[in-house]
């Protein structure tokens, strides 16, 4: 990878890390206050899969992709989980993460939510161990800024932006 674009996303992903690290300190952010709103007291669960991904820019030696999840809400709306996928060049990843969501951010779309997590991938291995930022022996920081739209009661459906990479639709069960 040439120099200066990963210098260039280096400082765009140092950017990401302080905004989302700001935005979750803000207590009014996104229209939270102190009264709890979904998930119940418990917090919950959701199954997660990604049918589709699609890249920015076309590689000949990209694959499909595809993802299965496991997320844990908690009733302050962090999160975290681990989800295993197909990277880009077909190899068997990894991503565990935590990360916090924000519900009903604008009144008009009240099933409009913000996502984001930040955590480690593993599994860009040669010779396609370039084709992620900071990656060591297969491990890699990541975050993954989402928005998505609460179906009904149990079903989502978000885009996670993976970088200047892709974007993947992912739909998620509440159980």
């Amino acid at each position: 990878m040439n120099p200066l674009t990963r210098r260039a996303g280096a400082q765009s992903l140092r950017l990401l890390l302080v905004m989302g690290m700001g935005l979750a300190a803000m207590p009014g952010f996104a229209g939270q206050d102190d009264a709890p709103l979904e998930p119940a007291s418990g917090g919950a669960w959701r199954l997660e899969i990604s049918p589709f991904t699609h890249h920015y820019h076309f590689d000949i030696e990209h694959k499909p992709v595809w993802a299965l999840g496991l997320e844990r809400e908690l009733p302050d709306h962090t999160l975290y989980g681990f989800t295993v996928f197909s990277n880009s060049f077909g190899q068997s990843s990894a991503y565990g993460y935590f990360g916090k969501v924000y519900d009903h951010v604008w009144d008009r779309f009240d099933s409009l939510y913000l996502k984001w997590t930040v955590g480690l991938i593993y599994g860009y291995k040669a010779p396609f161990d370039d084709k992620i930022m900071f990656n060591k022996y297969g491990y890699a920081p990541a975050l993954v800024p989402a928005i998505g739209w609460h179906l009904d009661e149990r079903w989502n459906a978000q885009v996670n932006i993976l970088g200047t990479a892709a974007y993947m639709l992912m739909v998620s069960r509440k159980f």
